[in-house]
């Protein structure tokens, strides 16, 4: 039988079982066959299996492996590295799926690599959306697959997105078509504490393990502002408003800090009970720690200083403040605090802490030195179109007399949201030693006219514009309007 067609998870299935899963990646979750007991705490005294988590921090390990490759040379194409610099005519090397060189023409390919011709396009590294509910809130949208918002209580910090993640979403195919190469899953913004987030590669994959991005650091999605206090304030119970917005956090990090001490004395002294495993407390925990990121849902400016103070207040550090509309007015205070905003650039007025919007955010948060400008989605089209979004800002920058360059401006979508995600130093540009991902464009990715050409994830081809075998379909998208019906030349399945 000859499989001729990317077809997302539907394909996967018979690929894993004709050809042992290596063209999707890992086919199934391998975990642990260890049987034996928890490791034994300093104390000597070992805990059952479970019951401890130093014992098995990692309990839903990444089976993710990158699809079939080859060592390549991407050539003539203008190379925007993500990292300020731009050849016009240059070269990027591929060796086992990273980037081993990056010049200009002089650039030397060696002998026996494949040669793609970029002349005429651009390229740059891959798209990473921060900001995603792609699998939790994923296409049908039915009730059924409504698994984003755990809106149960103001604290559920105890549930993972990546519990929720469907791999079998069609937008995950979408979104490649756009150039997106990672993306960060996270739960709603319904709670106080909503969750831990998960960062995948956007791969085609039976299990959300299958996509996990290994060693990438879970990210804890916090919200400020009018949805905690709309949700439990519209049940008659706390929070209701913004003051208890504040109460709610700070009780939560006293109860962390207890627990926390708790374990600590007990590891080291062994006397009586240890502390009963407390999954929402191991959470916050971890973000004491530093272990665990900060994504911060936040619109306001105050708020984000008042945000900014608790986390002083219990000694952790906000990795994001996450839609941050009023982020320009606070600018150099998140760049002080090395803090990224991650933004819109034309969603405003769709309630009142989203008034005081303007489309020059992301440009004006990213003029301080230090500064941390990311291009978000929060939307299962959008991310398909996030070098537009960025276009519309560095647009509105220049509009303001702001002199910004593509070099630069090409880092809100790729550099930046890794730094946003504690995964900088694997991806986010095209430098020697990181993973090869890598999007080649049309034409200026800041050209409303620019599509994805070849998006490489792990310097692999996951899709291609010109070869339907490179063109993921999906059974769910069968029988919706305008399906199989070609547009701007571009065949069905790459849209």
């Amino acid at each position: 039988m000859i499989v001729n067609r990317l077809r997302g998870a539907s394909l996967a299935v018979l690929t894993c079982v004709l050809a042992g899963g290596l063209s999707l990646g890992a086919c199934a979750t391998t975990g642990t066959t260890d049987t034996a007991a928890a490791t034994p705490a300093s104390n000597g005294r070992t805990l059952a299996r479970g019951l401890d988590h130093a014992a098995n921090p990692d309990p839903f390990p990444s089976t993710y492996a990158p699809m079939p490759r080859e060592n390549m040379a991407i050539v003539g194409g203008t190379v925007l590295t993500g990292a300020g610099t731009k050849f016009d005519n240059g070269v990027v090397i591929v060796t086992d799926g990273r980037v081993t060189a990056v010049g200009d023409a002089s650039t030397p390919v060696p002998a026996g690599f494949r040669v793609v011709d970029a002349r005429g396009r651009y390229v740059t590294p891959g798209v990473i959306d921060t900001h995603s509910h792609l699998g939790v809130y994923p296409s049908p949208g039915v009730q059924g697959m409504s698994d984003g918002n755990e809106a149960t209580s103001p604290n559920t910090a105890q549930v993972w997105a990546e519990h929720s993640l469907w791999p079998q979403d069609p937008g995950f195919n979408t979104a490649r078509a756009g150039g997106v190469t990672t993306l960060q899953i996270l739960p709603g913004s319904a709670n106080l504490f909503g969750g831990r987030g998960v960062t995948v590669r956007n791969v085609p994959s039976i299990t959300m393990q299958g996509m996990k991005m290994p060693g990438a650091p879970y990210g804890l999605k916090m919200a400020c502002g009018e949805n905690p206090s709309r949700v439990y304030g519209g049940r008659n119970q706390s929070p209701a408003t913004g003051m208890g917005n504040v109460a709610g956090y700070r009780a939560a990090f006293i109860a962390a800090q207890e627990y926390r001490s708790k374990w600590d004395k007990w590891r080291a002294d062994g006397e009586g009970s240890p502390p009963t495993r407390n999954l929402q407390l191991e959470t916050l925990v971890g973000v004491l720690d530093g272990t665990i990121l900060v994504q911060n849902h936040c619109y306001r400016a105050d708020e984000m200083a008042v945000m900014i103070d608790i986390a002083k207040e219990f000694g952790y550090r906000i990795t994001a403040f996450h839609h941050a509309i009023e982020a320009y007015k606070v600018a150099p205070m998140l760049a002080r605090e090395g803090i990224c905003a991650d933004m819109w650039t034309g969603w405003w007025g769709f309630k009142m802490e989203g008034l005081d919007a303007v489309e020059a955010n992301a440009a004006l948060v990213d003029a301080p030195e230090g500064s941390c400008a990311v291009i978000h989605s929060d939307d299962p089209e959008l991310t398909q179109r996030l070098n537009q979004e960025a276009s519309a800002a560095l647009a509105a920058g220049r509009r303001i007399g702001m002199d910004i360059s593509e070099e630069r401006a090409i880092s809100w979508i790729t550099l930046n949201p890794a730094r946003s995600l504690g995964i900088a130093d694997q991806t986010g540009s095209l430098e020697a030693g990181k993973r090869a991902d890598v999007v080649i464009w049309s034409a200026d990715p800041f050209s409303i006219y620019a599509r994805a050409d070849q998006v490489f994830i792990d310097g692999a081809l996951t899709f291609d514009r010109m070869n339907p075998a490179y063109q993921p379909v999906s059974d769910f998208e069968l029988g919706q309007p305008g399906y199989g019906i070609s547009a701007a030349n571009v065949r069905e399945g790459a849209r």
